[in-house]
């Protein structure tokens, strides 16, 4: 990606934004626009300096990370933000989620990880977690039967595709499972984006579990 990911760091630490800035500095794909210690400062930067990437800590003083992050997304939704904590609390980590966030990272996962997840978040190829998928299909199994999907313009294969999607897929793993080019796969979630107003693969997949395309385990 030759392009520079706009970074914007929030987080109350001084030496948790330190660590983060070293992190990041492997890597001259990433540039750091700016460092937050509040919400409310958070606010104030998005619109200022417009960043491609957040890193959200999740807990703020004042609003917390999951407040931010959905007052961010209402207003900038292109912006990804990933959550960063401490604390491997799933039920945390799933609302961040629900709040808009495209991603989370632990705060002890290897440096080369954080890099390489970061990348993929970029570029809206990062995976929906298997622990993630699971979490949205218990969410939304039991209203399932509420949802019909009205006015429905997908193609058979934009369907098959959404599906994997949700699932946790990668996009090498689309191509592998349906026998067709990965740039095949990017184009097809190119017109999902375009045609469900989506922004990224983690409301791809909730879109999907909410409508019912991913069945509950009988």
């Amino acid at each position: 990606m030759g392009e520079q990911i706009r970074v914007l760091i929030v987080d109350d630490h001084p030496m948790a934004r330190q660590g983060i800035r070293e992190i990041l500095k492997t890597d001259a794909v990433f540039n750091i626009v700016g460092e937050a210690q509040t919400g409310e400062e958070a606010i104030e930067f998005v619109a200022e300096l417009m960043p491609d990437l957040i890193l959200m800590d999740i807990h703020l003083p004042g609003m917390s990370g999951l407040e931010v992050t959905h007052l961010i997304k209402s207003h900038y939704p292109y912006v990804k933000i990933v959550v960063v904590t401490v604390s491997d609390d799933f039920t945390h980590l799933f609302e961040a989620i629900k709040s808009g966030a495209q991603g989370y990272l632990l705060k002890t996962v290897n440096n080369e990880s954080w890099v390489n997840y970061l990348k993929a978040v970029a570029r809206d190829q990062a995976p929906v977690s298997k622990r993630l998928a699971e979490q949205m299909l218990q969410e939304f199994t039991s209203h399932q039967e509420r949802y019909e999907v009205e006015g429905d313009t997908l193609s058979n294969r934009e369907r098959e595709i959404l599906t994997w999607v949700a699932q946790g897929y990668t996009n090498k793993d689309i191509a592998i499972g349906l026998e067709i080019s990965e740039y095949t796969v990017k184009n097809h979630l190119k017109n999902l984006f375009q045609k469900l107003h989506l922004n990224n693969r983690v409301q791809l997949a909730k879109y999907a579990y909410e409508k019912g395309y991913v069945k509950g385990k009988k």
